[in-house]
């Protein structure tokens, strides 16, 4: 086994895992701390260490809220640990690999957290990457700054430095894939077999990631969970970049609520002092999220990735099925049929004529849909007319505990990273065979960008085919088991796809 790895900068030794075929590798650093002028700048090259290095050990956090303080779902499913170490030094990566040499080229996953780009670290539970590096894979997980300290904009910072004058979070990422490049085939992994993947916020990471063309011959595959979403209804797309003008105006009001007067000032606040001041901040103002500054960004990441202007990836993308459902909040049918035209003008007519629009959900409203499924079927259907690849999955699985949650947003990831024991949930033998299932094709996935092939007893997956409007293929994951659906989309969902295509052609 690999114990002791010398990177760029310096030695690291790693420690052995439950599984002692396993070395994981923590806390490594990959850029210079983020602290004092390199504030609110992109991340710059780290500095060499002498010695061997301890990598037995998480990084630290970056700065957010304080984790396991709440009684939301996420507290009791993974953010549990309040004492957690957190700081503005926070640049640090993780490697898992089962490699006895360097010379064995496994292919790499490097994965992206979740949390809105405004909490969320690698050291999570669910996203321990022995299973996946069980499988043959090398897994990668990397750290990157949130919030306030991650997505802030300012126009004193586009004047400094006018090259990098955003979205350092993303740049953190991207920093990472060019560090996995410079040294990943010392861990025993492969440089040119890299696919990208994350979940939510982490999903859209890898979006934007796709569609930064700065970044082709970083990797070759992308996974998108729970990400890729137009809303059906709504003119405001989530996660749709902001321009940068109007991103600097919302820096100017939050240094004004930190009672600084310009970037210096701001750049001397401690890290714990404006952090909560941050969290203040959003109580009634919106976040820091990736802006467009036409360096980085240089659109709608999605919109980019359909029209082909982004790194060339085979794509899985889907969702679970209790999130994102979008409704019309509508009393009763009149309200229904207003809103309807309102909506959709002219094309309100199709829009009732669809059965489904007319079905009532409890707590939900009428007309209930997945913006995610609508979109990603809509986006594979599209660059499927164009040769290019993309996977579809649904997780609906019956989810136990005494909340009885449902499939709620990032309810999959236990199962993706097959980490179910780690969980408090009373999951039984039938989970653990889903999710060994979903483990093995998300690592197909990463071997080939092909999630077909064999499961850990030799015997064929279920076959899993790319999405394209003449030969549907959904996968769904569900308490049984992965099961494929040949079914297109409904009349309804359908109308809903078309008109979400619509409004991304015209960006």
């Amino acid at each position: 086994m690999i114990r002791q790895v010398k990177t760029e900068n310096g030695w690291v030794r790693g420690i052995e895992a439950a599984d002692p075929r396993i070395t994981a590798f923590k806390g490594i650093p990959f850029a210079k701390p983020p602290v004092g002028e390199n504030r609110w700048k992109a991340p710059q090259p780290c500095e060499n260490w002498d010695g061997v290095r301890d990598a037995a050990r998480f990084g630290p956090i970056s700065m957010q809220w304080i984790p396991g303080l709440g009684d939301d779902i996420y507290c009791r499913e993974w953010h549990v640990d309040p004492e957690i170490p957190m700081s503005e030094d926070c640049l640090y990566l993780n490697v898992w690999t089962g490699a006895k040499d360097p010379g064995e080229k496994r292919p790499v996953l490097v994965w992206f957290f979740g949390g809105g780009l405004q909490c969320g670290y690698t050291a999570e539970m669910e996203f321990d990457g022995e299973r996946i590096a069980r499988r043959g894979i090398v897994v990668v997980t990397v750290n990157y700054r949130v919030g306030a300290l991650g997505f802030l904009t300012h126009p004193e910072i586009t004047a400094e430095s006018p090259e990098a004058p955003a979205n350092f979070g993303n740049l953190d990422q991207q920093a990472g894939l060019r560090w996995v490049q410079r040294n990943i085939a010392a861990f025993g992994g492969d440089p040119e077999n890299v696919t990208i993947a994350g979940q939510s916020a982490g999903g859209g990471s890898v979006m934007s990631q796709v569609a930064c063309t700065a970044n082709r011959g970083l990797f070759r595959n992308a996974v998108v969970m729970s990400a890729m979403i137009f809303d059906p209804y709504l003119r405001r797309e989530i996660g749709r970049p902001e321009p940068l003008k109007d991103a600097e105006k919302k820096g100017e009001d939050f240094f004004a609520f930190l009672g600084v007067r310009n970037l210096a000032e701001a750049r001397a606040v401690d890290a714990v002092t404006l952090q909560r001041t941050y969290e203040k901040y959003m109580e009634g103002h919106i976040p820091f999220f990736t802006v467009q500054d036409d360096c980085f960004c240089t659109g709608d990441p999605i919109a980019l990735y359909r029209s082909g202007n982004c790194v060339d990836v085979t794509m899985m993308a889907g969702n679970t099925g209790g999130e994102f459902l979008n409704a019309i909040d509508a009393a009763d049918e009149g309200a229904l049929e207003a809103e309807a035209r309102r909506l959709f003008g002219d094309r309100a007519e199709a829009f009732l004529a669809c059965p489904e629009s007319r079905e009532k959900r409890e707590g939900l409203g009428y007309a209930a849909a997945s913006g995610i499924e609508c979109t990603v079927k809509g986006v594979f259907g599209a660059v499927a007319e164009t040769g290019r690849k993309g996977y579809y999955y649904c997780f609906d699985p019956e989810m136990p505990g005494w909340d009885h949650p449902g499939t709620f947003h990032s309810s999959d990831l236990w199962f993706f990273f097959e980490t179910l024991a780690k969980c408090w949930r009373p999951f039984t033998g039938k989970y653990y065979d889903l999710a060994r299932q979903m483990c093995d094709y998300f690592c197909n996935f990463i071997r080939s960008g092909d999630p077909n092939g064999t499961d850990l007893h030799g015997e064929a997956l279920p076959a899993w085919e790319p999405w394209s409007r003449e030969k549907p293929c959904s996968m769904m994951f569900l308490t049984d088991g992965a099961r494929p659906d040949g079914a297109a989309l409904s009349p309804f969902k359908q109308f809903l796809s078309d008109r979400i295509m619509e409004r991304m052609a015209g960006l």
